[in-house]
């Protein structure tokens, strides 16, 4: 099979960006959509023009790395997967698929289809740690912890980081994220210090960060490929009430978690 590929190429951050179309060769309809990038890529160095710049790790769904918008969704057509784990039997021989990076204020352009998600890794920083000395891991697990409350730790924890949920967005909103982030660590025992504290950084964090607000249009949790609930949002909203109301009225963040 072959396609054609609407991609969008731009030097930097501050240089005119444009689409730009190729066709591959002939490819295999097993490749991954990265393999069949890398593929296209070889023939581009071949002719002696620059490849396509894209981002990519762990190849298996894990890092988040990968993410792409294509034919307008966040990691492409299937929903619960990361760009990685999306297959060319996916499209049809003499497809016009476009290509393009994800697009928000907060996640500033690089080079093509690589943008700058360090944001997330600031937001994480804000908060993101525990201080309670659990020791090795058998003496961690001897924590008792409620098992609806591990199993909702462990639906949250799961959030790559990749960025989609931002992506998806009209507001570009990162509260999907956040709230994921929040709530792995809040729903367990050795978070419970920090949970308050925790909450209101991260979410001040996240506003400093230039993220939009939420206004539950859903389109987060669509596109996730994690799956992750909206109820975290929810869960995050109260913790952050709460925080607000036992703590310092003037250190109130700009409504992000609103």
């Amino acid at each position: 099979m072959k396609v054609k590929l609407k991609v969008w190429r731009q030097k930097n951050g501050n240089t005119p960006g444009q689409f730009k179309t190729y066709e591959t060769p002939e490819l295999n309809e097993n490749m991954s959509f990265l393999e069949m990038l890398d593929v296209l890529n070889e023939n581009l160095a071949v002719k002696g023009e620059e490849p396509i710049a894209f981002d990519h790790d762990c190849r298996e769904g894990i890092c988040g790395t990968c993410s792409l918008v294509i034919d307008g969704k966040p990691h492409g057509p299937h929903k619960g997967i990361a760009t990685c784990q999306t297959y060319m039997r996916s499209f049809k021989d003499g497809d016009l698929i476009c290509v393009e990076p994800f697009r928000a204020k907060a996640f500033p352009l690089i080079k093509d289809l690589v943008v700058d998600r360090k944001a997330f890794d600031r937001i994480q920083h804000a908060g993101g740690f525990i201080s309670v000395r659990t020791g090795a891991a058998p003496d961690a697990n001897s924590i008792p912890v409620p098992k609806e409350n591990a199993d909702l730790a462990m639906d949250a924890a799961q959030c790559i980081g990749c960025g989609a949920c931002v992506a998806a967005c009209k507001n570009a909103s990162a509260m999907l994220f956040v709230s994921a982030k929040v709530s792995h660590l809040g729903l367990l025992p050795q978070g419970q210090p920090e949970r308050l504290k925790r909450v209101k950084a991260m979410v001040e964090q996240m506003d400093q960060e230039g993220f939009g607000a939420c206004t539950v249009t859903g389109s987060c949790e669509a596109v996730c490929p994690k799956e992750i609930s909206l109820d975290f949002i929810a869960r995050m909203n109260r913790d952050y009430g709460v925080a607000i109301l036992k703590g310092d009225p003037k250190a109130v963040a700009g409504g992000g978690a609103g």
